[in-house]
């Protein structure tokens, strides 16, 4: 496969384009800086040199002409408060729009979990409209029926080496996850399009990755049960477990780039 990643110069980018250059594919990222193609080239990847809060759906759709495959994995985590970074809020859709210019089905979303365009968190206005930006971009991606999208929600991200072991599931509670994994679970994902259309969270648990990536497999969006309708969300404290700071994925302080 021709998988090209968006944001490619970002840790768990780089992680996942090593996983998946060693098993065979090919990898092409997109990146700002032409002073980060060495890191691409000696991860396997193939630098494309485009701004994804500037390049136009067009200029994206010739890079991606030929892929099998896009995954977004740039992220800034906060940009203001009252609307979430470009790189996470517009960026996403101008590369779908991008991806169904060229024809390319297969979208991997790497987002975040508690994402929510309804998500009310006035205790930090600046993760309020990331967590917003993120669900905005969510449901725009999942109601697109040109393409074949999977969204991962992971927690908050650890530097750790990786376990190997993951909790994947349409609500998996609080907790968090490495790196390592994060991007492990990616390069299974982009290949299970059996996931399409579903969305699923992800953090540190008890199941092999290739077992929980198969299970998600097994259920087709028309077998899962219709989401119960909430009312609008105000969280005036950690619903993920913990301080109110650990909203947002379980973030402490500014969100961890992807």
């Amino acid at each position: 496969m021709h998988i090209v990643i968006a944001g490619g110069h970002g840790r768990v980018a780089l992680k996942l384009t090593r996983l998946l250059a060693a098993r065979g594919h090919r990898i092409s990222g997109i990146i700002r800086r032409s002073g980060q193609s060495g890191a691409l080239r000696a991860a396997g990847s193939q630098p494309l040199l485009l701004d994804l809060t500037t390049a136009t759906p067009g200029q994206l759709a010739t890079a991606l002409t030929g892929a099998d495959a896009v995954v977004f994995a740039a992220g800034i985590g906060r940009g203001g408060s009252t609307r979430a970074h470009p790189v996470d809020r517009d960026a996403p859709l101008t590369v779908a729009d991008a991806a169904e210019l060229a024809g390319v089905r297969r979208y991997l979303m790497l987002s975040a979990l508690g994402a929510d365009p309804a998500m009310k968190y006035p205790a930090d206005p600046e993760i309020q409209a990331f967590m917003r930006g993120k669900g905005e971009v969510d449901k725009d991606l999942a109601s697109r029926s040109a393409l074949d999208c999977t969204i991962l929600r992971p927690s908050y991200f650890r530097d750790g080496p990786g376990t190997g072991l993951i909790r994947l599931a349409e609500r998996t509670g609080p907790g968090q996850v490495d790196r390592a994994d994060v991007a492990a679970v990616l390069a299974a994902l982009v290949v299970a399009t059996a996931t399409a259309g579903r969305t699923l969270e992800l953090i540190s648990g008890t199941t092999p990755i290739d077992e929980a990536v198969a299970a998600a497999c097994r259920y087709s969006p028309a077998h899962l049960p219709t989401p119960r309708r909430e009312q609008s969300r105000h969280v005036d404290g950690p619903e993920a477990g913990g301080r109110s700071s650990d909203f947002a994925g379980g973030c402490h302080g500014p969100c961890p780039p992807a």
